[in-house]
């Protein structure tokens, strides 16, 4: 796909912009221009994402003014959303961009993908908030989206981050910083909950016609394309947090407001990935009662799409269609973790096997948990045992504590490869396609954010280049999959940022 005319000098301020939501009613956003950020200075560029909008990772750089917020695009509409959203499961009220501004959208080969400034400063919705993002929560952003992406769960992405020494007070005082995000769209659960607790059902359905047509047009041809609407997006968070649970990730704050209308994931604030095996692992510090813990999240995934199932109600027009559409959640996400974990087991779904294997994968998430297995290193080795022998067991046996234990239920599995005569080396090649041997633990984050602070970036881009490719061996960076260091227990991520 060409986007720009030949000869053209291609850089960030001659984006071919459109943006389809500052096509909405004034009511649904503030158009305002960022604040800008002093003496800014490059973080990174996520290579991939540029190229999506059809830009060098070079002609991202020198748009330094663009990426920080100072200068706008020549066809940029800036704006900042309103919305509503249950936070903690608590009613909050309005909300909106407090310090996102959404610039435009481009044309791309995979869709129309919006491009937003966030920790751009103040807008007419940031409370009692300064507007800012603190270059520590920024850098989390975008390794994570770019992670994310490398693992082929739905994600918005990361197109850079830059930094300036503008001091903002969290905890302590931190350095400020501006992270270009992309997604096909931003609208939220939240957006919808916030007309129809206003009891504005003109907006509500101007919202909802507006996504339909652009996201799911599709779904026009449906008997109440609304109850389809609901459905469809209930199906897509049920599968997005299915692939959440498979990689052990945490969201850790799954309010209404951060759930995405395109079951992507978004707004990442206080996420986790599991190290030693938990199930009730609360990633966020500021979760104190556990609601977002990892065992939580299906669970919370459903609450959410009631809430929106609440918010569309006065379209679909029946409280029983509506329970319809929300009814999709569960037998999805139970299809989907099943597909995922045989997949990660390197076994075929056999419907004989139906019920062994669950007892098989309950098993061994107990096991997991009484010996607190590195979840990653887990799977990831779980490739190398082989379904004659224990002969290739001793990588993935030294992870546990109690041997015996892990040498029982490595028995059953075997005996359930050798029920299917699996071949060992095609079920490993198989079987690291999908379970990664790179993540972004906590304690490699906080290292590269660490030298960041001292304005050397260079951990942020070997770890870039290690998490788009999480699957490959990459035997050069051996020292990113091993087991955390022990001061790593120690740290604490909170919704401060």
């Amino acid at each position: 796909m060409t986007y720009f005319e030949p000869g053209t000098a291609i850089t960030a301020s001659k984006l071919p912009l459109d943006n389809s939501f500052a096509s909405l009613p004034p009511a649904f956003y503030t158009r305002l221009m960022p604040t800008p950020l002093p003496a800014p200075y490059l973080v990174a560029v996520s290579a991939p994402a540029a190229a999506l909008i059809g830009l060098t990772p070079a002609q991202v750089a020198d748009s330094l003014d663009i990426l920080a917020g100072n200068a706008a695009p020549e066809r940029a509409e800036p704006l900042a959303a309103v919305y509503s959203g249950h936070q903690f499961g608590v009613w909050a009220g309005q909300l909106g961009d407090g310090r996102a501004m959404l610039f435009g959208d481009v044309a791309t080969a995979e869709g129309p993908m919006e491009l937003q400034w966030k920790g751009a400063g103040l807008t007419p919705y940031s409370r009692m908030g300064d507007g800012r993002a603190v270059l520590r929560s920024s850098i989390r952003e975008f390794l994570c989206s770019e992670a994310m992406h490398g693992l082929g769960i739905p994600t918005s992405r990361a197109l850079s981050v830059a930094g300036s020494d503008q001091g903002v007070m969290r905890e302590t005082v931190e350095t400020s910083a501006v992270v270009v995000r992309m997604a096909p769209s931003f609208v939220r659960f939240g957006s919808f909950e916030h007309w129809f607790y206003r009891n504005k059902n003109d907006e509500l359905k101007v919202l909802a016609d507006y996504v339909i047509d652009r996201f799911y047009p599709e779904l026009r041809a449906e008997a109440n394309p609304y109850q389809a609407f609901l459905a469809e997006v209930t199906r897509r968070t049920a599968h997005m947090i299915a692939h959440w649970q498979a990689v052990g990730f945490m969201h850790g704050v799954m309010n209404t407001d951060n759930m995405s209308i395109l079951g992507l994931t978004l707004d990442y604030g206080p996420f986790g990935f599991m190290e030693a095996f938990n199930s009730d692992h609360i990633c966020n510090h500021t979760d104190q009662q556990g609601r977002y813990s990892y065992a939580n999240q299906p669970q919370v995934g459903h609450w959410n799409c009631y809430a929106l199932g609440q918010a569309l109600l006065p379209l679909i027009g029946e409280v029983d269609a509506t329970q319809a559409a929300l009814d999709v959640y569960q037998p999805e996400f139970a299809a989907k973790m099943d597909e995922l974990l045989h997949a990660k087991l390197g076994l075929t779904i056999l419907t004989e096997q139906a019920d062994a294997d669950r007892a098989l994968f309950d098993a061994m998430f107990a096991l997991m948990q009484a010996n607190s297995v590195d979840f990653t290193l887990f799977f990831r080795r779980l490739g190398g045992v082989k379904a004659a022998d224990a002969s290739g067991d001793e990588p993935l046996r030294d992870l546990f504590i109690d041997r015996p234990a892990f040498d029982a239920w490595a028995a059953q599995y075997r005996a359930r490869l050798q029920a299917e005569a699996s071949d060992d080396a095609a079920r490993q090649l198989a079987m690291n396609k999908v379970n990664p041997k790179y993540v972004l633990r906590n304690y490699l984050a906080q290292v590269a954010i660490e030298k960041s602070q001292n304005k050397d970036f260079t951990e942020v881009e070997r770890l870039l280049t290690v998490l788009q490719r999480p699957y490959d061996e990459q035997p050069e960076h051996d020292q990113y999959a091993a087991l955390p260091p022990d001061w790593a227990s120690h740290l604490e991520v909170s919704c401060s940022s």
